[in-house]
């Protein structure tokens, strides 16, 4: 049975049984009819997914994997801020009149730095250590720069990565500071499951351990009735993931590099709402 299906159970089942509520406090997030979205939340919540075992996509419920990957592949590829960018509609709540979500995400992987070996933005740099100095322990990214945050329509929630080499193994570590556990929990731990898994095929290396650490792990009130069902949920067999392996050039990948295979999941058609 599918692994990140367990570990999702096992999170969401600890929130609701064990989680704190803020019910008592002013929170920013509101639903669309202008109600307090009030969370219950675990604190420092660490999974660790495995990636030579099994892709961790769930079962109980669809991951939209295409779509994923293209949001994926408009931070980290196209290092863009602007929607225009992405064939997806998931950001348009945060973009002004002219598309741009801010200096957020992929302007700041795009931002370029000098260093001794040349000027490098944040992905380069990554790139280029995994070849010429696997065995540091300075390869990571961070999307949380203070001076910019006043001008981010959003601030980062997934918010830095830290890759190790391990032998011939590339493991990383996605910081999170909040996490919507319904609507983006999977979908994050698949993004950067393939991210890791690009970094590695263009580097020479093979793919390890996603770890995934959580700050402030959520469920909102309106999506507790939802979770409580997609967890009641046997877990189905994990798909086989597979990538194009002719692809060497980080920047050549496509949304259609990917594929899982024998991807099956329950159903679930409730619209699931969206706190801004």
């Amino acid at each position: 049975m599918s692994r990140a299906d367990e570990i999702f159970i096992v999170n969401c089942r600890d929130i609701l049984e064990n989680g704190v509520w803020d019910t008592d406090r002013d929170v920013r997030p509101r639903w669309e009819d202008g109600t307090p979205a009030h969370t219950v939340k675990k604190f420092g919540i660490v999974n660790r997914y495995d990636l030579r075992e099994e892709f961790p996509i769930l079962t109980i419920r669809r991951t939209a994997f295409k779509s994923c990957i293209k949001e994926l592949l408009w931070i980290w590829q196209k290092k863009s801020n602007n929607i225009h960018d992405l064939d997806s509609h998931i950001w348009d709540s945060w973009a002004d009149g002219s598309g741009s979500i801010g200096k957020a995400y992929g302007y700041q992987l795009a931002q370029k730095y000098r260093y001794p070996e040349g000027e490098f933005d944040q992905v380069d740099r990554v790139l280029y250590d995994l070849k010429h100095n696997p065995a540091s322990r300075r390869i990571l990214t961070n999307l949380y720069n203070f001076a910019d945050l006043h001008e981010m329509h959003l601030y980062p929630c997934a918010y830095s990565m830290t890759f190790n080499v391990s032998g011939n193994v590339l493991n990383g570590i996605l910081n999170q500071r909040s996490q919507d556990m319904l609507t983006a929990n999977n979908w994050n731990v698949v993004q950067y499951a393939v991210l890791l898994k690009m970094f590695a095929k263009v580097s020479g290396l093979e793919a390890g351990e996603l770890v995934h650490v959580i700050a402030d792990a959520h469920l909102y009130d309106r999506h507790i009735p939802m979770a409580e069902e997609i967890i009641s949920r046997p877990p189905l067999p994990a798909p086989k993931f597979s990538m194009d392996g002719t692809v060497s050039d980080f920047y050549a990948f496509t949304a259609d590099s990917f594929r899982l295979e024998n991807y099956v999941f329950h159903p679930f058609e409730t619209k699931i709402p969206v706190a801004i």
